[in-house]
């Protein structure tokens, strides 16, 4: 499904015709067929249908397999600015899947003609029952009935749209499957009463200007374009076209999948379907991705694998269908530094639980605050920018924890909760009371939650969306009750909640004069948590299945062909006695020519050391641990354990114990079953597990003795740590193992990897918790975009005196900051709450730098070195985090 953008359209050559009745116009259809090697060919044929009133619909019909045989038809629509050519693949899929699908330029798009309408009930959604007409004539679609052909809808945005509207209008829907559309356009464009002005520009010039719309659309949008803010005639026009108008005439199964990464179409619109569409009791099942018109990451594949599903359901009957569970959201967790990929995860439910299910009521703090509307609400607040999306979007940054958003000061208020003694997953719609008084009688506010880091300087607004409320009679003050947006976000320990009320937004038009607002708490913020929505659960270990039966292959392959091995490097006997020696190692994105997830990387580690590998996401840490367990081979330079390169299969990686990314326990086992049957998996001889010994030193004591499914997490994690041990490897690497664990847990896993260290032997270990890492840790290497920062020992990192604090006792300006980064002698320069963290060259010196923030005209009250390795971090990476 496409839901780009559409290009510039040039002028339109209008058809004009006299035809009163759906015709299929003699001579205008051309057959074409894809051939596949593994399925049967597809047939599409090209026509133009006339629908009355001189309009003309682009079609393109596709069928598989024997024309003799009877099967469902689907109705697949585009996009607002595409064609039907946008859908083509998709409907190629279908048609091999044995579905007859009918494509279509809506009125006004492709080489359709006619006026833009918004899915008019008289116009685009009268087309679909004409197309529905048409179908019912077809000897190889399947008739419920005569003219009533077994049909189902789906399309994404505005084509979901018209799916919604097919249903109602015409009872031969017999499915429906919309993607990230609205439920009420007057209320996606209009939200609170609030102009969403860019979204609306972006309508109107996608649709190829104002003069391509019908009449009364384009009147309605200059309208309330010049005066800012949408009238009750307006609202009236739009809901006439919407889906909700009609919400009470959807009885069909519908499966509703909504994007998190889109202020356009938020999921309180998938809700309020859901919601209305349940009601009339049908089937409807709700699916949250990943993307959106924001941007991100669309999931294609799995999205149309479920609505195809989802029409062999209830189009095909087939009952044994998976249709999938009734809520799923994508979750983001992280960067996959091998291709540079968003890392996407699924969480279900049993139910829809909703926007509000599982509310926990979070205490902010903050008085009363006051802060400007100006003149002509410039400059504006950045959340959202609409029609920037690709690929990757601004909400997709969000979501992997980078901040992107911009508040100017003086123009909002704040309030903050405590710092969170443990995860927190926000799933649903936060909701606060405010009382609102304004100098001026029509106030607009934007409410928005935002995330904060536990120094406080790093603060993202999830999926970057606000929340705009107009307050009318508020010169008198009011109490307003902020539906938030909805999303799903989880908020990590230590991190605190920021609520940001704001008086302007690039994407919204807000009041010209200026004002004065003040704004005071009427209660907690409420967080919903919808308790019974859950990750999916890791599958068992593949070791447990494959790891024998390989081993056993391998025995026969060596036994056939002999003592042959690839030439290795020979061993440095120099290195002998040093666990870890990388030099000059590079790996390239898959794919890529010329980006690399690892580069030029140098670095050496000896015994006895506990060396903290940090870097932000994406700085290629889990790239380069997986290059040094053999598991991915570098494009360039190498790695040298104890002497030895590294290559699959090297006999000098028995040496070396591992955690990366999890381990898998078979449940029903106890913890040393489990450890029992892995090692027998290698095939060493039982004395050499030295069991009893790594037992000690993870400390799991009588637990070992109960089955895992009973273990807590940290329970879990230190079994893990425990098979990693096994054969007490002299190299032992952990890649971020405190995921997960309370404080005690924590602690105790600090102490497992200090005392594994303290015989000598070597722990690698990758985090993203810096004061752990600073407690537990002798070395370190910090990476930034695949290369080396700078390595040393922990204390020099932190202490070598080039990190300054300079106070100013309030946020300095990005742009101030930028100079300051630019300054001579400055390596680098981060905002903080209260000022800046500075790096210094090592020709730079403090005094020169007081000199030069002076001439800037930076506030500054007082200048220090700063001591904590998170603040070290960051300015060696320079805020990259």
């Amino acid at each position: 499904m496409d839901l780009r953008l559409p290009r510039p359209r040039g002028p339109r050559r209008w058809i004009a015709a006299t035809a009163a009745a759906l015709v299929v116009l003699a001579g205008a259809g051309t057959w074409t067929a894809v051939a596949s090697s593994d399925a049967p060919a597809v047939h599409r044929a090209d026509r133009v249908m006339a629908m009355g009133g001189g309009v003309r619909i682009d079609t393109s019909y596709f069928t598989a397999g024997p024309t003799s045989e009877r099967r469902p038809a689907v109705l697949l629509a585009h996009g607002f600015g595409g064609s039907k050519a946008d859908v083509r693949s998709q409907a190629e899929k279908l048609a091999r899947d044995g579905y007859a699908v009918l494509t279509w330029s809506a009125r006004g798009f492709g080489r359709s003609t006619g006026k833009i309408g918004l899915n008019d009930p008289k116009a685009e959604v009268a087309d679909v029952s004409r197309l529905i007409d048409w179908l019912a004539k077809r000897p190889e679609v399947q008739l419920d009935k005569s003219g009533d052909p077994r049909v189902g809808v789906t399309g994404a945005s505005y084509g979901g749209a018209i799916s919604l509207l097919a249903a109602a209008d015409d009872q031969r829907v017999d499915a429906i499957a919309p993607a990230i559309t609205y439920w009420n356009l007057a209320d996606a464009l209009f939200p609170n009463g609030v102009f969403k002005k860019l979204w609306a520009g972006i309508f109107i010039n996608s649709g190829g200007g104002c003069d391509h719309f019908e009449p009364q659309l384009c009147a309605m949008y200059d309208r309330v374009a010049e005066s800012g803010k949408p009238d009750a005639a307006a609202r009236k026009l739009l809901e006439e076209r919407s889906p909700s108008a009609v919400g009470d005439r959807i009885k069909v199964p519908t499966l509703i999948t909504q994007g998190q990464s889109d202020s356009l179409f938020p999921l309180g619109q998938a809700d309020a379907m859901a919601q209305a569409i349940r009601a009339n009791g049908a089937p409807v099942d709700v699916d949250w991705i990943s993307g959106g018109h924001d941007g991100g990451n669309m999931e294609a594949d799995r999205v149309q694998s479920r609505v195809g599903s989802w029409f062999d359901r209830y189009l095909k009957d087939e009952t044994g269908a998976d249709t999938g569970p009734a809520f799923r959201v994508t979750r983001t967790g992280g960067i996959d530094s091998t291709d540079g990929a968003a890392q996407l995860r699924g969480a279900s439910g049993d139910t829809y639980p909703g926007l509000d299910s599982g509310r926990h009521s979070i205490a902010l703090s903050g008085r009363e605050q006051s802060f400007e509307n100006p003149a002509g609400a410039s400059p504006p607040a950045i959340s959202a920018l609409p029609g920037l999306g690709g690929s990757g979007g601004l909400a997709q940054l969000s979501s992997l924890g980078v901040g992107v958003s911009l508040d100017f000061p003086g123009q909002y208020a704040r309030y903050e909760s405590s710092a969170f003694g443990d995860d927190l997953r926000i799933t649903g719609s936060p909701t606060v009371t405010v009382h609102v008084t304004s100098s001026t009688d029509d106030a607009v506010l934007f409410g928005k939650v935002y995330d904060v880091g536990p120094d406080g300087t790093q603060q993202v607004l999830p999926s970057q969306l606000v929340t705009p409320v107009r307050v009318e009679g508020a010169k008198k003050g009011k109490d307003v009750r902020l539906s938030l947006p909805a999303i799903d976000h989880e908020v990590r320990k230590g991190h605190r909640l920021r609520l940001v009320l704001a008086s302007t937004d690039l994407g919204y038009a807000s009041p010209a004069a200026p004002a004065t607002y003040t704004v005071s708490l009427r209660g907690d913020l409420q967080i919903p948590t919808a308790p019974g929505v859950t990750t999916a659960a890791a599958p068992l270990p593949a070791w447990v299945w494959w790891l024998p039966l390989a081993g056993a292959l391998a025995a026969l392959a060596l036994l056939l062909t002999g003592r042959r091995r690839t030439t290795a490097p020979a061993p440095d006997p120099e290195l002998a006695e040093v666990p870890l020696q990388i030099r000059d190692l590079s790996k390239r994105y898959a794919k890529s020519a010329d980006r690399y997830a690892v580069r030029d990387l140098s670095f050496r580690v000896e015994k006895g050391q506990v060396l903290g590998l940090l870097g932000p996401n994406g700085a290629g840490k889990t790239t380069t641990l997986r290059m040094l367990m053999g598991l991915i081979k570098p494009d360039g330079g190498e790695i040298r354990v104890f002497g030895h390169a590294i290559r699959p299969g090297a006999p000098v990686l028995s040496r070396v114990g591992a955690f990366v990314e999890g381990a898998g326990f078979l449940p029903h086992l106890s913890g040393r079953e489990n450890l029992e049957l892995y090692w027998q998996a290698t095939g060493r001889p039982p004395e050499d597990a030295h069991l009893e010994e790594a037992l000690e030193i993870a400390g799991l004591g009588d637990a070992l003795a109960r089955a895992v499914r009973t273990y807590s997490q940290g329970m879990r994690q230190r079994l893990a740590i425990a098979q990693a041990m096994l054969g007490l490897p002299d190299l032992l690497i952990l890649d971020e193992p405190t995921n997960g664990l309370d404080p005690p847990q924590i602690r105790e896993m600090r102490e497992v990897m200090i005392r594994y260290a303290a015989a000598g032997r070597t722990v690698i270990v990758s985090s993203h918790l810096l004061a752990e890492v600073e407690q537990s840790c002798t070395h370190l290497v910090v990476m930034d975009r695949g290369r080396l920062v700078q390595a040393g020992p922990v204390s020099e990192i932190i202490g070598s005196g080039d990190t300054l604090l300079v106070g100013t006792g309030a946020p300095v300006d990005e742009p101030v900051v930028e100079k300051v980064g630019a300054l001579p002698g400055v390596a680098s320069a981060v905002a903080t709450e209260d000022g800046l963290l500075v790096r210094l060259d090592p020709d730079g010196s403090p005094q020169r730098l007081v000199v030069e923030l002076v001439r800037l005209e930076v506030p500054v009250a007082s200048v220090g070195p700063h001591r904590r390795l998170e603040d070290a971090f960051l300015t060696l990476i320079g805020g990259s985090a």
